[in-house]
């Protein structure tokens, strides 16, 4: 099933905390071979991490964690204002409009499905928090994956070539592509809806949607 946790309540989701860190790490440290921290639990996380990001995360069936990826106001500090401005030479990317999505990782053996699902997940949030783009900086292999998944970035800036080549841009999810990646994940509207809305049905969970 979909989670949709903030930060700040992972804490009632041990097991798929600690499996999303540690797989984030398995994926960009050892598969990908990305600078970035592993810290002594064997967890990939960094700064934007402790600011209490909104996630989207693929729960499997076990209770780990499948897949997920990150959310972020690009109103506050983002990735991409803090380290890529030199993909939009210097422009910062700003709007109530505009989040951020980061950190997109699949647990091993994780398939399509999956990626179907995390992209409903998107979905959701730019229609339930009255979004208009998701700003993001990819690589070959997540352009890829946007292709696969009928969503072409609207690309602000690239740099580098092959392998080393990186890229900011905007995407958005039209009504249209949910009934193909409802399909592809196997999950049908009404399902994907009560898993949005029972997220923000929990004491502890505080609805920021007013923000957006």
């Amino acid at each position: 099933m979909l989670r949709y946790i903030y930060g700040q309540d992972l804490c009632h989701f041990p097991l798929l905390r600690d499996t999303m860190f540690r797989d984030r790490a398995d994926q960009f440290k050892r598969r990908l071979g990305w600078d970035v921290h592993v810290n002594a639990a064997g967890e990939e996380r960094d700064e934007y991490d402790a600011i209490n990001p909104l996630y989207v995360i693929w729960q499997k069936a076990d209770g780990t964690h499948g897949g997920s990826m990150r959310f972020l106001p690009t109103t506050g500090d983002t990735m991409v204002n803090d380290h890529f401005l030199f993909l939009t030479d210097g422009v910062r990317i700003e709007s109530p409009f505009i989040w951020e999505c980061t950190r997109f990782c699949l647990a091993p053996g994780a398939d399509r499905q999956v990626t179907a699902a995390l992209t409903l997940g998107a979905g959701e949030i730019m229609e339930e928090f009255h979004l208009k783009h998701f700003v993001g900086v990819f690589d070959p292999r997540m352009e890829r994956i946007y292709s696969l998944m009928g969503l072409k970035p609207d690309v602000l800036g690239r740099s580098g070539e092959g392998r080393e080549a990186v890229g900011v841009g905007l995407w958005e999810m039209h009504e249209d592509m949910f009934a193909p990646t409802l399909e592809k994940a196997g999950i049908d509207r009404d399902t994907s809806k009560r898993w949005f809305h029972e997220a923000f049905d929990h004491p502890y969970v505080e609805d920021r949607r007013a923000i957006a």
